[in-house]
């Protein structure tokens, strides 16, 4: 019993020095009684850590409000012929209805010039633009480009219109804030932000039609497009064009023209009536390719030179099959939407500084941009370029015009590429002007007989229906 007793008073005693050593020596140092005692799974607001918002030190409403204004909703009215029964449909037939879509602009001068998404015009029998105020107008289609998606518009107001001014799109940094302004879902004046994501993003692999879009992280939706891509000074960086998504809504992906291409579309329109497309003349070699991981150059930062066409700026330049093209003037090239980007804002004749690696080594090729000739047939699907008197004399032709691409799935099954057709409906073609004569000639909806010269060198004759 008394064993039992001395336990228990040792076991208190030391209980006693315990609590007493807590309270003098941990407590007042871990106990803060701006929190409450009992812990939360909620973070608390106050919580003093560093936010990416606050160092970023910018007002987004001084943006807003330079392009609020100046960005239009746009209705596209056009006539379709839609059967309405099952007769009407069997037959071909149908009952004519007006259809209403509707996006977005970005006026760009005081005088009412606006562009927007070709697209968004598409087939418009009228055009209609609202501006923030209320005011509608009648707009005149200027013109267009479709390989870009941009289209170029105009009103005519007694007053001068807000405008948003161009700002040098290459000097874009991944990171950088942007604001999308647009009518989404017929929301007109909304505003997004967020950050541009990556640069010279192609999304066009399949159809030969590389883009270099920016991508960002703003919320763009079906009827953004057209809207503006602006950064952090309310100047013009890009034109809203595309989503990525399998909803047809934003989930975090969206795309614009590049502020220097959009800009150099307008300007051709303006004084050509169409877009001047430059290149260097060189053939590239696809880096995801099996014949790039044999030639070993499937990891190269650059583009890969994998043929020169006669004749061109890049071969009287002296750039040679094998050359890696590291830069364009003062432009990192890594990948080829890079290259074809900045040629997208440069016109025939431009001299371009070309920075290549040769043997290890680099070298700088001063180059005189040509003309990109080129003609896309629509009813064939397919893309044909002139040649000059060598390239014929080499593919065993007197004259034709060499298929570049298909434009459509449907035509990429025939592997087309490389042929050369010198007849259209048994006239004979010389170049694309030749070309657009004969399709333009010839009545809707009839055959048309192509005769080629095959990549082998034989002759055939196909008759598409």
């Amino acid at each position: 019993m008394k064993k039992n007793a001395h336990l228990l008073f040792i076991a208190l005693f030391s209980g006693v020095i315990t609590l007493g050593g807590y309270k003098l020596f941990i407590e007042d140092k871990t106990v803060d009684s701006s929190f409450p005692t009992e812990t939360s799974s909620l973070i608390p607001t106050s919580f003093n850590s560093p936010s990416f918002i606050e160092g970023t030190n910018i007002d987004f409403t001084i943006a807003a409000e330079k392009t609020v204004h100046a960005v239009v909703h746009i209705k596209n009215r056009t006539i379709a012929t839609a059967p309405t029964n099952i007769f009407e449909y069997l037959y071909g037939r149908g009952q004519q209805r007006e259809i209403v879509g509707s996006g977005s602009g970005v006026i760009i001068s005081p005088d009412g010039y606006i562009v927007t998404n070709n697209h968004v015009i598409d087939n418009a029998s009228e055009i209609e633009v609202v501006l923030n105020n209320n005011q509608s107008f009648d707009a005149e289609l200027v013109g267009t480009d479709p390989k870009t998606d941009i289209a170029l518009l105009k009103i005519k107001s007694d007053n001068s219109l807000p405008y948003v001014p161009f700002a040098d799109s290459n000097a874009l940094k991944v990171g950088e804030w942007v604001l999308a302004v647009g009518n989404p879902f017929n929301l007109t004046s909304t505003v997004t932000a967020g950050i541009v994501s990556a640069k010279a993003r192609n999304l066009n692999e399949f159809d030969g039609n590389p883009q270099s879009f920016i991508q960002t992280d703003a919320a763009v939706n079906r009827g953004n497009s057209g809207g503006a891509l602006v950064n952090a000074n309310g100047e013009l960086v890009g034109i809203n064009t595309a989503i990525s998504s399998q909803t047809g809504a934003f989930i975090g992906y969206s795309f614009a023209v590049p502020s220097n291409i959009t800009r150099k579309v307008i300007e051709d329109i303006l004084e050509f009536g169409n877009v001047q497309r430059a290149i260097l003349g060189i053939q590239v070699l696809n880096t995801n390719s099996n014949q790039a991981k044999e030639m070993g150059v499937d990891k190269i930062q650059g583009v890969f030179v994998a043929d020169i066409e006669k004749g061109s700026g890049a071969d009287l330049g002296g750039i040679k099959k094998g050359d890696i093209i590291k830069k364009l003037d003062e432009i990192k090239i890594t990948k080829f939407s890079d290259l074809s980007g900045y040629l997208s804002t440069k016109r025939p004749n431009d001299l371009v500084k070309v920075t290549i690696e040769r043997d290890g080594k680099e070298k700088i090729i001063p180059v005189t941009l040509v003309k990109l000739e080129t003609y896309e047939i629509e009813s064939l699907g397919l893309e044909v370029k002139n040649l000059n008197n060598e390239e014929l004399k080499s593919m065993g032709a007197k004259n034709g015009v060499i298929v570049t691409r298909p434009i459509t799935r449907d035509m990429a099954q025939y592997n087309l590429a490389g042929i050369v057709i010198t007849k259209i409906n048994d006239e004979t073609v010389k170049d694309i002007d030749d070309v657009k004569k004969i399709m333009n000639s010839r009545s809707p909806n009839t055959p048309i007989k192509i005769t080629f010269i095959d990549q082998k060198g034989e002759t055939n004759t196909f008759i598409f229906r």
